[in-house]
């Protein structure tokens, strides 16, 4: 997540509130080669360099969470990738400036999330099982 207004206590006290489970943590900055390499995926797409340099401009938190379902209830308490269009409440309207700039990611199924978590972390670096 990254979030240039807000402070990250909201972020944490929703994940607590929402019944996830915190099992690994990092924050870090990202390279502008990390920040490519991990939004590949999207390298033809026309919010690509936006989205690269919004990564870069500042701080980020990893995580990964655990809990049943957990994607689909985190893709749920972020709401929607367009602030103006998220359901009251979620991550996004409250903090996301617009829809490039919008504060936090979140794995879109297990296999990415299978790609996305090693990129930043090693099983060592997490409390408990996520492979």
């Amino acid at each position: 997540m990254r979030w240039p207004k807000a402070t990250p206590e909201p972020f944490f006290a929703a994940i607590e509130e929402n019944g996830f489970t915190l099992v690994g943590f990092k924050k870090t900055r990202l390279s502008l080669a990390q920040a490519q390499a991990f939004y590949a995926v999207h390298k033809e797409r026309p919010f690509y360099d936006g989205l690269v340099k919004f990564m870069t401009e500042g701080p980020v938190v990893v995580m990964v969470l655990e809990k049943e379902n957990a994607i689909a209830e985190w893709r749920k308490l972020m709401g929607a990738t367009n602030p103006e269009k998220a359901d009251a409440g979620t991550l996004r309207k409250r903090f996301a400036e617009n829809i490039e700039r919008n504060a936090v990611h979140g794995s879109d199924a297990p296999e990415t999330a299978a790609v996305e978590i090693p990129f930043f972390f090693t099983a060592r670096d997490c409390c408990k099982g996520w492979q």
